[in-house]
This record gives structure tokens, C-alpha cells and sequence, in this order.
């Protein structure tokens, strides 16, 4: 076939239809999760996702799966966001405390964002077992990127931590919290609540 009659085809081809595929199912698990967080994950049915995109449930049911496995997508984005934000801050410079800074900033930012709130507002007492120790074993990967920065910190002399548990655990709760009392509506914005915060928790990081 000549090249101008593929590109003026009026069928889109693989890559194009794949595309729309993505963007169908973005769509539809955005709605989702903003339910979720709004309502909560019981309040929340397939049947309404749908009527909020406009399609019928088994629309659904075909891009995301069924409930829980909604749920699963938009806690694994959430995870996944701040994986990211792991992987670029290990390719920065400065000191280790300087990393973790950045780290937690990102951290308290993707916390306060749709697929962060999920992962903060749902507990996973509504998985299933299997589901849930999946979903554990993922957030403590997490937990333990969050302490390998701190000890990194702590290894070139720019922090210093008596109770590395302890401090641990502070850290993310205080940086989970904001996930629960934000409004994007409010005064702060979310990069303005994550640099005030992640401010005050450093500062109780540097050596004495």
C-alpha cells in the first residue's frame, strides 16, 4: 500500500488504537479513584464509575476488571508514583540528607494527589488475602527505600538519628496525614503543605 493512502486511512492502526485503549482505561480509573476517595472504597460501586464516565458497566469491566481489582490499579499507581520519585532522587546530587529532603517532598506531594490518597485512605482490610499480603509486601518495599535514604543520611554525617524505627515510622506518618485533611481548593498548595512539612521534619534530622 502507498504511504500516503496508510496515512490518510481512516482506520486507525495498532499503535493508534492501543493508544485510545490507554487513554480509555486512564480515564475510567481516575474516576474511580476520585469515588474512592470521595465515598469511600464500600459506598463506591462499578455502576457508579460508569455513570460518572458516561459508559455502561461493563465497560468497566472490560478496561479495569471488577471492583477489587479497581482498587488494586489505583493502589499500585499510587505505589508506583512514588517509586518514581525514589528512582529520580537517587540520580541527584548533595548529600544524603539533601536526597531524602527531596525524596519526602515528592513523597508528602504524591500523597495529597489521586492515586496517593487512595493508597493512604483505603486500608487494605477490604482486599482479599492474597491481594493483601501482595499489596504489604509492596508497601513495605517502600518503607524501606524511605529508611535506606535516611540511613544513607545518617552514613555521610548530614543527619543524625538516635531511634531509626522510631523516626522511620514519624516520618511517614506525618507525611501520610495531609492525604486525609488537604483540599486542592485550600490555601496551600500541594507543593507549598509537602515543603513546610518536609521543612519541619528535616530540621529534626540535622546532626545536633
Amino acid at each position: 500500500m502507498a504511504q500516503w493512502e496508510t496515512d490518510n486511512s481512516p482506520f486507525p492502526d495498532e499503535d493508534a488504537k492501543a493508544q485510545l485503549r490507554e487513554r480509555k482505561r486512564d480515564a475510567l480509573l481516575l474516576a474511580a479513584v476520585r469515588m474512592f476517595n470521595e465515598r469511600g472504597y464500600h459506598a463506591t460501586s462499578l455502576d457508579d464509575v460508569a455513570a460518572r464516565v458516561g459508559v455502561s458497566k461493563p465497560v468497566v469491566y472490560h478496561y479495569l476488571g471488577n471492583k477489587e481489582q479497581v482498587l488494586l490499579r489505583c493502589m499500585a499507581r499510587g505505589l508506583q508514583e512514588l517509586q518514581d520519585i525514589f528512582t529520580a532522587v537517587g540520580m541527584t546530587d548533595g548529600t544524603g540528607l539533601d536526597r531524602l529532603r527531596r525524596y519526602l517532598i515528592g513523597y508528602a506531594e504524591v500523597n495529597m494527589t489521586d492515586f496517593g490518597r487512595c493508597v493512604i485512605r483505603t486500608g487494605d482490610e477490604v482486599l482479599s488475602p492474597e491481594n493483601r499480603a501482595a499489596f504489604r509486601a509492596d508497601k513495605h518495599a517502600i518503607d524501606r527505600q524511605l529508611r535506606g535514604l535516611v540511613e544513607a543520611a545518617m552514613a555521610d554525617g548530614s543527619a543524625e538519628v538516635e531511634d531509626m524505627r522510631f523516626a522511620t515510622f514519624a516520618i511517614a506518618g506525618a507525611l501520610n496525614w495531609p492525604a486525609r485533611w488537604h483540599r486542592d481548593e485550600g490555601e496551600l498548595s500541594v507543593r507549598a503543605v509537602a515543603e513546610k512539612l518536609v521543612a519541619s521534619l528535616v530540621e529534626g534530622l540535622r546532626p545536633r
